[in-house]
């Protein structure tokens, strides 16, 4: 007999990071020696392989129980990229947008998948300068994976304001927290995810695209949020990379308790009230622009929340699940978060201070780059 027991879903945590390579000295982009890209597996064997492009790295936490042991395996990861890369004049970031580079002087990855993608893609692969931070939440009921996608999409544009890394792009300020999501909304299949009615129709989704040799599976499918291809997992993938480690364990426990309020909500015969992607596309824009400066539209009030009264209110929904996840620690640097502002304008207070202390241009987005290689250690 099938108990709500059985039914609990386990919430393990998965953390995925990309990052950008740059020379110690320079701190321009520099591609992965292939002896740096063999320490580096034989250290961390499949939590580490190369990405779409040569400058990049993507890594991998195994399987965690709860966010103590994922942010020990992601401290473990950081530490081995920032040392092996080291022994060759690099440096690793964790943003999502490089402060100079020129995406055309960069070259992909000589491997199948890729030399695939960039056929498929042309010319808006070749734009992918970009990294991401992916969290994966384990609901192994398929079922479940999807109604709690439909609920979680609410918060997808909080989540992208407070992760808002990527404000520069090709030397200039580009107006945006996160340019990166502008960058890779020019790709198919990408931005929020649609309103699924169940696991079947998703698959019937896939199938039709698959059916005509457009994609070879889902994982060719980029929402903002997504179920796994790999893993029985719900897979957030709207936020930028985080410069600094302990935001990343932050967003990373906010994503799982709040998917764990949003189930214990269901077993009361409860849900969060669901929106039209038109009206959560805008408070994506207002993320993307703004980061957590402008507030978000609270569409149940009917008007626009400042970001320290959201968190406040988020902190109180779900503080019965970070108890029950153990997490309250992490969740509660929400508030740090908020006050400290986003990465991105850290980025640009550092630019600005530089051009104030009498620095050019090029020198200015170099001080940048080392704020965020200084930040990638920071909390190791």
């Amino acid at each position: 007999m099938t108990t709500d027991r059985d039914l609990t879903p386990d919430f393990t945590l998965g953390i995925e990071e990309e990052y950008l390579l740059v020379d110690a000295d320079t701190l321009q982009l520099a591609a992965a020696p292939e002896a740096l890209m063999q320490a580096l597996t034989a250290d961390l064997g499949d939590q580490v392989s190369p990405e779409f492009l040569r400058c990049q790295v993507e890594i991998g936490t195994p399987v965690s129980a709860d966010i103590r042991a994922a942010g020990d395996h992601l401290r473990h990861l950081r530490g081995t990229v920032a040392r092996r890369a080291a022994e060759h004049g690099l440096a690793p970031i964790s943003a999502s947008c490089h402060p100079q580079a020129d995406w055309r002087e960069q070259d992909h990855t000589d491997k199948d998948r890729y030399n695939q993608l960039s056929r498929d893609m042309g010319g808006v692969a070749r734009r992918m300068l970009i990294c991401g931070m992916h969290v994966h939440v384990g609901i192994p009921d398929p079922a479940q994976r999807i109604d709690l996608m439909n609920q979680l999409a609410y918060f997808l544009p909080h989540l992208l304001a407070l992760s808002a890394s990527s404000p520069f792009w090709m030397g200039e300020d580009s107006g945006l927290a996160s340019y990166r999501t502008t960058v890779f909304g020019d790709m198919p299949r990408t931005g929020l995810p649609p309103q699924m009615g169940s696991w079947d129709e998703f698959e019937r989704s896939v199938q039709a695209l698959t059916d005509l040799d457009i994609i070879e599976d889902s994982s060719k499918i980029w929402w903002d949020l997504r179920p796994s291809s790999k893993y029985p997992t719900l897979e957030t993938r709207i936020c930028d990379a985080c410069p600094r480690l302990e935001d990343a364990l932050t967003l990373a426990a906010l994503i799982q308790t709040t998917l764990r309020m949003l189930w214990r909500l269901s077993r009361a015969n409860q849900r969060w009230r669901q929106y039209e992607p038109f009206l959560l596309a805008e408070n994506r824009w207002r993320a993307l622009r703004y980061g957590t400066t402008e507030g978000l539209i609270d569409f149940g009030a009917g008007r626009i929340i400042p970001f320290d009264q959201i968190a406040d209110d988020w902190l109180g929904l779900i503080a019965q699940d970070a108890d029950a996840l153990d997490c309250q620690p992490h969740v509660a640097r929400l508030r740090e978060m908020v006050s400290q502002g986003t990465a991105a304008e850290a980025q640009r207070a550092v630019h600005a201070r530089a051009r104030q202390a009498g620095a050019d241009r090029d020198d200015a987005l170099r001080a940048v780059t080392r704020h965020l290689v200084q930040e990638f250690t920071r909390d190791l």
